[in-house]
């Protein structure tokens, strides 16, 4: 028989630890975020993934990302600690016209600090964009990622990402193509107008409400509207 520990009925009930919300990058944050990216472009190409730029991304190619409104971060006590950009720009040389790249959110440069890996940022992170896509009206949430990197395939697969195909272009060290449906892990594909409902027991249950209470804390904050649903 196994033993079992009672809760008093006088002692407090303990709620999952909430992470930091996500929140949009502002013009300040340009230098953190740079920053984040380039030590994880270091990690990555000193193991051999040529998906980012060794020297980490140039500040033309994220201030617009900022500007936009599409830079999100998690705040640590010395910087940012993750980083993802979600929009609805459906990058041509890999989405078709067969794929309705409309219909979709797309991921881009998500990056966890060394330091924090393993506590699953993350996956509360890629949870906080598809609660997005559906709140965004969007039944998909995409994303690409290294052509050769089949460690980094595998992780999302294990966040019921779906491998739709493969685009070898010679010039793109990127090109594997990921899809699920909008919301939390597990869920089903939506019919237009609903909100997808994940598979029980696919999304650890706190997990499941930080990633709510952080897209609930973006789409409310003062002066901070739904994501675009492309870019300009």
């Amino acid at each position: 028989m196994h033993s079992s520990t009672i809760t008093p009925a006088s002692a407090p009930l303990s709620a999952p630890p909430r992470r930091p919300a996500p929140r949009r990058a502002g013009a300040a944050d340009l230098p953190g975020v740079l920053a984040l990216l380039a030590r994880t472009a270091a990690w990555l190409n000193g193991r051999g993934v040529r998906q980012w730029p060794a020297g980490g991304f140039p500040a033309e190619r994220i201030a617009p990302l900022i500007e936009r409104g599409d830079m999100y971060l998690l705040d640590g006590e010395d910087g940012p600690v993750a980083t993802v950009a979600l929009d609805g720009h459906a990058d041509p040389e890999f989405w078709t016209a067969q794929d309705d790249p409309g219909s979709a959110l797309y991921v881009h440069k998500l990056a966890v600090a060394r330091g924090h890996s393993g506590r699953g940022l993350g996956e509360a992170l890629l949870d906080w964009a598809g609660l997005r896509a559906v709140a965004a009206g969007r039944r998909w949430l995409r994303l690409d990622c290294a052509k050769e990197n089949r460690r980094l395939q595998d992780y999302y697969r294990r966040q019921r990402f779906t491998h739709l195909r493969t685009v070898d272009l010679p010039h793109r060290a990127s090109g594997a193509l990921f899809q699920r449906p909008g919301g939390l892990r597990g869920a089903v594909p939506a019919v237009p107008g609903s909100v997808p409902v994940a598979v029980p027991g696919s999304v650890p249950a706190g997990v499941a409400v930080q990633a709510a209470g952080a897209a609930g804390a973006v789409a409310s904050s003062p002066g901070r509207g739904p994501v675009p649903p492309e870019r300009p």
